[in-house]
């Protein structure tokens, strides 16, 4: 009834090619609602009185989640007046109201948004202006910047939960039915928008239908992962993530497992509710597994049997040293907001230390040159993929054209694939920042900086850093009258903290008199980058 997704996706000729080979079983439906297909399917009747969702200081099972979504839809259809193909913004930490209303959004025929509780206003009002959102569901504890955001869009409104049984959505799902028909949505209508940072520090909206959301389900976790009922999965990235979307909610749902929801998971935080919940399956980045190695003389975390890797490269240093302290083989892999999940990975004997693995069955890549010819094996070049899943841009042509070139996705970074088809990661082809499993755009940093008064000039870069990947660094010019230190450091810092989400802040500062430009005027950041190195 909304048609702004439909309306928003790129012209077809501009779309990657899809394969479904590898899925028949999706290929053929033409209707699809993947709410339906992951908490009201067959896996999920034959496991109503297990658990689904557990978090510290309770569980729901299978049918409880199942009734709380259908409540979800049923308020957004009966009393908040959403419509198949509107936008509904969420926004707050890993819990399972936020499963539920993640559910529930799509049951109802609506289209997800989700976001980061980290987000400030500023973010939060450019992706509902950009997705053309007027409702959100947030949890109230952070939802002041959300509230904010919308104050400014007319007809908007924000409707928080508690996380118990007082906040408004409580009330309002009180007053639903635990009973709700989902709508029929076409297998091709739009399910949820991600955004992702890019080079111009505007975030970017992408776009995946219902089939994908089930592609994604049938491919990694079939095939690398082998994920079974019994599994408990656990993890830190937020399910803003599209990689913690996966391995936290749609995957252990997939299979009829549970997932333990963690508000707040820094690597102490995770090792810790490892060890006392006893999960199977983690998620996180390379940088907390190399944090958790020195914590795990005081946790057991002897109940794992799979460790997932994504959002930044795993060091061949950190792969040998989990394995030998844990007998563990990481599961590596490398995924995309605009893929949706992992395409590239292995598994057990089959991993190599340093490579990120082989293409996961359903998938197709290869390395091309900048004119989109395939190199020999051993050469470098640029990293297309292709698949049963793939890039649409919201409503950016340009960028479109970018990513997809000659139906092949290019994720923007440069691989060598051996002889034995093993792809190994050299470095980002773009302005992308990628520290401790985060997607940073130098040029969102900068902007803010440049509001500061003391900032006349600058240029964010990312790099190497031991720990973190890569660190973002702030290269800086003054305006007269100001004096480079420490406590001006602190002071840029928390200026972009208070503004931006603040992983994004600058964690090295550098003062100098000019930057490096060209004789037309344009910023030379590989001098900068090679002044660093």
């Amino acid at each position: 009834m909304d048609t702004f997704c439909a309306r928003g996706l790129p012209p077809r000729e501009l779309w990657p090619v899809f394969d479904w080979s590898g899925l028949p079983h999706l290929a053929l439906r033409e209707r699809l609602n993947c709410a339906t297909e992951l908490i009201d399917g067959e896996v999920a009747r034959r496991r109503a009185s297990s658990p689904a969702v557990r978090w510290p200081g309770g569980e729901w099972s299978y049918a409880e989640l199942h009734e709380r979504s259908n409540r979800v839809a049923g308020v957004l259809r009966d009393q908040l007046g959403v419509v198949p193909g509107n936008r509904v913004l969420l926004r707050g930490a890993n819990t399972p109201m936020l499963a539920a209303c993640w559910l529930g959004v799509l049951k109802a025929g609506g289209v997800v948004v989700c976001t980061m509780a980290l987000l400030r206003e500023r973010e939060i009002a450019s992706i509902a202006e950009k997705a053309e959102v007027s409702l959100a569901l947030c949890d109230e504890r952070v939802a002041e910047d959300c509230e904010a955001a919308f104050a400014a869009r007319e007809g908007s409104r924000v409707v928080t939960w508690d996380n118990g049984d007082a906040g408004e959505l409580e009330r309002l799902m009180s007053q639903a039915s635990p009973a709700f028909t989902s709508v029929e949505t076409a297998a091709e209508d739009i399910a949820l928008i991600a955004f992702t940072s890019g080079t111009t520090g505007q975030g970017k909206g992408t776009m995946h239908s219902h089939r994908d959301v089930i592609a994604i389900a049938d491919c990694f976790p079939s095939h690398v992962l082998r994920a079974t009922e019994d599994d408990l999965f656990c993890g830190s990235p937020p399910l803003a993530f599209t990689y913690a979307l996966g391995g936290l909610l749609i995957f252990p749902l997939r299979v009829g497992a549970c997932t333990l929801l963690l508000e707040k998971a820094s690597p102490p935080q995770l090792v810790k509710a490892i060890a006392e919940y006893r999960p199977t399956i983690c998620f996180t980045a390379p940088t907390a597994y190399r944090a958790m190695l020195g914590m795990l003389h005081e946790h057991d975390v002897s109940s794992l049997r799979r460790c997932v890797s994504a959002g930044e490269t795993l060091p061949p240093g950190v792969f040998d040293a989990w394995r030998e302290a844990t007998g563990l083989t990481i599961i590596d892999g490398i995924g995309a907001t605009e893929m949706l999940h992992i395409f590239i990975s292995a598994s057990d004997d089959e991993a190599r230390a340093g490579s990120t693995g082989r293409v996961v069955a359903g998938y197709s890549a290869q390395i091309v040159d900048v004119h989109g010819t395939p190199v020999p094996d051993g050469t470098a070049g640029r990293l297309a993929v292709r698949g049963p899943t793939g890039c649409r841009y919201l409503m950016n042509e340009v960028r479109q054209r970018d990513y997809v070139q000659n139906g092949w996705n290019l994720t923007g970074d440069s691989y060598v694939r051996d002889n034995d088809g093993y792809f190994w990661y050299q470095a980002r082809t773009d302005d992308i920042i990628v520290s401790s499993g985060y997607n940073i755009a130098g040029p969102e940093v900068e902007n803010v900086l440049l509001e500061h008064a003391a900032v006349a000039e600058c240029a964010v870069i990312g790099v190497p850093d031991t720990e973190r990947g890569q660190l973002v660094k702030a290269v800086i010019v003054l305006r007269e009258g100001h004096v480079p230190g420490d406590l001006l450091v602190k002071e840029l810092q928390d200026f972009v903290k208070a503004r931006i989400a603040p992983y994004k802040y600058p964690r090295a500062v550098q003062f100098m008199t000019a930057l490096p430009r060209t004789a037309t005027g344009k910023l030379q950041r590989f001098r900068l980058r090679e002044e660093t190195s």
